[in-house]
């Protein structure tokens, strides 16, 4: 090519506006952010992406096209559910370019599901997700206590459920104590201070003399919106981590959130709960008068079945007999303790005589050194019968023991202190069975320290 081809091709594309590819696409980038800068656009979500930052990157797509999208951080924040893969989603945004490639995207600022509302959808999201680690687990479930001494309460200071829970514990059981929790119940930051009542409850009933035996979380009816506090996440591990026995009261009979399906137990409203925490004083008495009953009636069947017992065993192996052979028994103790220290005495006597004799002859004998020989054999002598007698003694006491143990296990004495009673008619005859018994007779009831006359009725 010659210099003056050169110098005309020169000339041709000076006379043209040539851009860069940045100077291009920040262009595009200006028309589209002017021309579109409030779309609402519909479509599937597709290769949904958390990033590290906060930011979300997916793609919107329908079966013919795609878009790319980002929802960044400062505005997913205020999100209650987060996106799925294949749900469909109606976003509103401003379109933009990604300069680095090129690419046009749209940048959301608010998301809600198509066919679900928002809350709805992250309330599942929130129950599948929490079931899946066991918070919902019915076999970690407490039972209530039946006679609670001091209950908690978590809920607004100045809703009409404090006041409704008060009224009725007051009316049911005056001697429960209260300690409440005021928290807010809904708003943002409601959630965390319901969490945190919760654990301050736990730690302060862990003092001595501080202890809570269960707690109350509740509030009045609502919209799902009023009543989101109770679904969030940080309230539903609290209610799981607490130590106390809690009751769900959360809006009316027919709202559910998700502290109902961790707590121990759920109650329609704020005023069954307290129904269920306080037993009704006049109904555990009522309960006390029926038990009472019945302890009495088994008493009574145990007794006559024990009584049945005792006359068979009467029956079967000659009570009577055994009577006459422990009398004797005990009457020949008698005889013997009566002989052996008789026994005694006479020993002890003659020992005496003894001495006395041979202390009246010593002294007949007028030589010192023979005496002091005799006195001393004597004085070895007597010990030696001492010791002898007091070994005879203890023999026979032991022996005596010993029959006297015997005697006083055979012996119907023993029977009758354990608490057993003879029963005899008009005619001094044993009464084996009730049904020998008329009604108005006359009948004597031996008992361990005498014997009581009594008529039947």
């Amino acid at each position: 090519m010659n210099d003056s081809s050169s110098k005309l091709l020169a000339a041709l594309f000076a006379e043209k506006n040539v851009l860069t590819v940045s100077e291009l696409t920040e262009r595009i980038k200006d028309i589209l952010e002017v021309e579109f800068f409030a779309l609402h656009i519909q479509g599937e979500i597709s290769n949904y992406k958390r990033h590290q930052s906060g930011h979300w990157y997916f793609t919107l797509k329908d079966s013919e096209s795609q878009l790319r999208a980002v929802y960044f951080r400062q505005w997913n924040r205020l999100m209650r559910f987060e996106p799925e893969n294949g749900l469909e989603v109606r976003v509103r945004g401003r379109l933009s370019v990604y300069e680095p490639r090129g690419e046009y995207q749209i940048i959301v600022e608010t998301m809600e599901p198509v066919g679900v509302g928002a809350l709805q959808l992250a309330f599942e999201q929130q129950v599948k997700r929490l079931a899946a680690e066991g918070l919902f687990d019915e076999t970690r479930k407490r039972q209530l206590p039946l006679l609670p001494r001091r209950v908690g309460i978590v809920t607004s200071p100045v809703g009409a459920a404090l006041r409704d829970i008060l009224q009725i514990l007051e009316r049911r059981n005056r001697g429960i104590d209260v300690i409440i929790a005021p928290v807010r119940v809904q708003g943002t930051g409601a959630g965390r201070e319901i969490a945190d009542a919760i654990r301050l409850l736990n730690k302060h009933a862990k003092q001595r003399g501080h202890e809570i035996d269960v707690v109350i979380v509740g509030r009045g009816g609502g919209s799902m919106e009023d009543l989101w506090a109770f679904n969030e996440e940080q309230v539903a591990r609290a209610i799981y981590e607490s130590e106390i026995p809690i009751v769900s009261a959360v809006g009316h009979e027919t709202d559910f959130t998700i502290a109902d399906f961790v707590a121990d137990l759920r109650a329609a409203t704020p005023s069954a709960a307290a129904e269920m925490v306080a037993p009704d004083s006049g109904e555990l008495n009522s309960r006390v008068d029926e038990l009472h009953s019945n302890l009495r009636r088994v008493m009574n069947y145990y007794l006559l079945s024990r009584r049945a017992r005792l006359r068979d065993l009467v029956e079967s192996r000659g009570f009577g007999k055994t009577a006459s052979s422990v009398l004797s028994l005990a009457a020949m103790r008698r005889e013997l303790e009566i002989r052996a220290a008789n026994a005694l005495k006479e020993n002890l006597r003659s020992a005496r005589l003894r001495l006395g004799s041979s202390l009246l002859r010593l002294d007949s004998i007028d030589f010192r050194s023979p005496l002091a020989v005799k006195a001393a054999r004597l004085e070895s002598v007597d010990q030696r019968i001492k010791r002898a007698i007091q070994r005879s003694i203890e023999r026979k006491q032991n022996g005596l023991a010993v029959r006297a143990s015997k005697l006083d296990m055979l012996s119907p004495l023993a029977v009758l202190g354990r608490g057993y009673v003879l029963v005899k008619d008009e005619n001094g005859h044993l009464v084996f069975r009730a049904t020998s018994i008329n009604k108005g007779q006359n009948l004597t009831l031996q008992f361990e320290d005498g014997e009581v006359a009594c008529q039947t009725k």
